[in-house]
């Protein structure tokens, strides 16, 4: 049941939404950060460009990248190859945020999923854009369909479409690019976790006329299946940790394995920078 005091909690938003010539999508900055590219651009910014694709229907790729993400791309070429050829990659986690800030972009804020979501499901009916919710499970979808019909009254869903775990055929792929062709969709939220949504949009650009963005575990915390750490804890980093207390049987061996990697890989960037400035 919907918390009557519920409120929306966005850490970056502004209803001004009106973009700048500076800030089309055709100046989109991207820092590269141990190997893979990150949108450098402002929380507002990123959405504003979002939202400006949604209206074209324009077929575009937007990765939510965190560390793990990054590290995905740092051992596996096919995968680097995704980032690098997304439109956006928008600093999810706070370490790709603050090296941002480190090399030079220091307003940098964080661009997270579950931000983007409440932002582009607030926004995008000002500018008449249906949202399509693919992934996830069927009990998900539905607990998210009711909160965001209460939250956002004038939201329009085009579809909910949760989607198995095996590799769909050919004719159920079909299908589904078609029934969102068919919903009119401007914006298609993936959730099928790090790295399947990734190479599924990028396998399905071009054919499917929206903006794809990966959501990750965004849809079971908006749902409230899963707890988001408190704003504290998520402007200090520390949402990993709170992740893997929630999580440790799944979490656990992925972190171990990247974080250590992801940190070596910042030092020897930084020092590198470093050495550079000062030669």
């Amino acid at each position: 049941m919907l918390n009557p005091n519920h409120q929306i909690q966005l850490e970056y938003f502004s209803p001004s939404l009106k973009l700048k010539s500076s800030e089309s999508s055709a100046n989109i900055a991207k820092i590269n950060i141990v190997g893979s590219p990150v949108t450098a651009l402002p929380f507002e910014v990123q959405i504003n460009i979002i939202l400006e694709w949604a209206m074209s229907k324009v077929s575009k790729v937007v990765c939510v990248a965190n560390s793990h993400m990054l590290i995905e791309a740092h051992w596996h070429p096919e995968f680097s190859a995704i980032l690098r050829n997304a439109d956006i990659v928008t600093p999810d986690g706070m370490p790709l945020v603050w090296m941002l800030r480190l090399m030079g972009m220091r307003t940098q804020n964080r661009v997270a999923g579950l931000d983007i979501l409440l932002s582009v499901c607030k926004l995008a009916p000002l500018r008449d854009i249906k949202i399509f919710f693919l992934g996830s499970e069927i009990v998900i979808l539905e607990n998210m369909r009711k909160k965001l019909e209460y939250l956002f009254p004038h939201i329009k869903i085009a579809g909910m479409e949760p989607l198995p775990f095996r590799p769909l055929t050919d004719i159920e792929d079909e299908a589904i690019i078609k029934k969102i062709h068919d919903s009119g969709a401007g914006i298609v939220f993936v959730s099928l976790g790090c790295p399947k949504q990734e190479y599924w949009m990028n396998q399905h650009k071009n054919q499917i006329k929206a903006v794809m963005i990966g959501l990750g575990g965004a849809f079971p915390v908006f749902a409230e299946t899963q707890k988001r750490a408190p704003y504290l804890i998520r402007h200090l980093g520390g949402e990993w940790l709170y992740r893997l207390i929630q999580e440790p049987v799944r979490l656990l061996n992925r972190y171990s394995k990247t974080i250590p990697v992801f940190i070596w890989l910042v030092f020897k960037q930084l020092l590198s920078l470093a050495l550079v400035r000062k030669n």
